[in-house]
């Protein structure tokens, strides 16, 4: 029997650009989303050119703007997914390359999104009242699509080195530098506080790439427990994560952070400060949000005794959170649902 479906998508392609590579969320989603389509019969891949596509998805922005001008001359659809926006190098000194580059990306986002895009993916409710307080509204179609995990990999059952003598707590980032210290700093001074009221050493354990500067200088600042854990294969986050007891989310105003996702799948419960998109991530006490205390977009000291307190909410109670935190994941952040929402807007009929 023929299958007519599987034969209709298989005449369509939808291209991606650019290509991603590195440790960001942006190459995960785009291998994730390419795998998803493919398995739907879907040719998703990064040639812009071939006279199949039907769709362009710019996954954030790209120097390459002339392709997708010439693209939509053609009559193919270009949709852009947004994240945030570069903000950190206009409060803190990250020096003048790292500047230009910021500001130079904030403006191919925002091009692309004027002029360009025939319809905007937002990554959150956050992200899409920030870019639209920043740029005004778009007069394209828009949706908000809420990045996905595969359920049945990032699973609380599975191998893990969740510790029985101490509290792990722990901190995921791509990279730490260039401005962000302040979420490792936030960190430092959550454990800090934590260590005072439980018997148990509590040990902050970071992954992700971190200078070597870094490192030597918040060592030498702090004597609560460190682990350097460095860069861990995607492959090995879900051990990661179910070997702890529960996650700071330390990225200000971040716009739907994969690590958050990827650690309520486990069912990892996580504490941060109300920013960003986190407090409509983090509900039903699958986490939870306290008010920063201060003025965040400026960098200024935050509040960390409602932090601490937080999380000493959640530690006493971590059964109850673990369980919130896959119900979450399981209501929200499916990737066959991410999928799903994203062919609507790719391959509208």
């Amino acid at each position: 029997m023929i299958d007519h479906t599987s034969l209709k998508n298989q005449q369509k392609s939808i291209a991606l650009m650019p290509k991603l590579e590195g440790l960001g969320g942006p190459t995960s989603f785009q291998a994730k989303l390419i795998q998803g389509l493919n398995a739907r019969g879907i040719h998703a891949h990064f040639d812009a050119l071939d006279p199949a596509v039907k769709t362009i998805l710019v996954v954030g922005g790209t120097k390459h703007l002339a392709t997708i001008w010439q693209a939509r001359r053609r009559g193919i659809r270009v949709v852009q997914r947004l994240n945030g926006m570069n903000w950190i190098h206009r409060k803190h000194k990250t020096g003048i390359k790292h500047y230009l580059r910021s500001e130079y990306g904030n403006l191919i986002l925002s091009t692309i999104r004027k002029h360009l895009a025939d319809a905007i993916v937002y990554q959150s409710q956050f992200a899409r009242s920030w870019w639209q307080t920043a740029y005004g509204r778009s007069n394209v179609e828009s949706t908000v699509i809420y990045n996905g995990v595969n359920l049945e990999t990032y699973h609380p059952d599975g191998f893990h080195h969740r510790p029985n003598d101490h509290i792990r707590i722990l901190l995921v980032e791509g990279h730490l530098g260039q401005g962000n210290e302040s979420g490792l700093m936030n960190a430092i001074q959550l454990v800090e506080t934590l260590q005072s009221r439980f018997s148990q050493p509590i040990e902050l354990m970071v992954a992700g790439k971190v200078p070597q500067e870094i490192i030597d200088k918040v060592s030498s600042a702090t004597k609560i427990w460190l682990t350097w854990a460095g860069i861990i294969p995607r492959a090995e986050i879900p051990t990661l994560d179910r070997s702890a007891h529960l996650l700071f989310s330390a990225d200000l105003n971040a716009a739907c952070p994969n690590a958050v996702i990827e650690a309520l799948a486990c069912g990892l419960p996580v504490v941060s400060y109300a920013t960003g998109s986190l407090p409509e991530i983090l509900e039903d006490d699958a986490g939870q949000t306290v008010p920063y205390g201060s003025n965040y977009w400026e960098l200024e000291p935050p509040d960390v005794t409602g932090l601490s307190d937080a999380a000493t909410q959640i530690l006493n109670n971590l059964g109850h959170f673990q369980r919130k935190a896959r119900e979450q994941a399981v209501k929200m952040f499916s990737l066959d649902n991410m999928v799903e929402e994203y062919l609507k807007i790719l391959l509208p009929i």
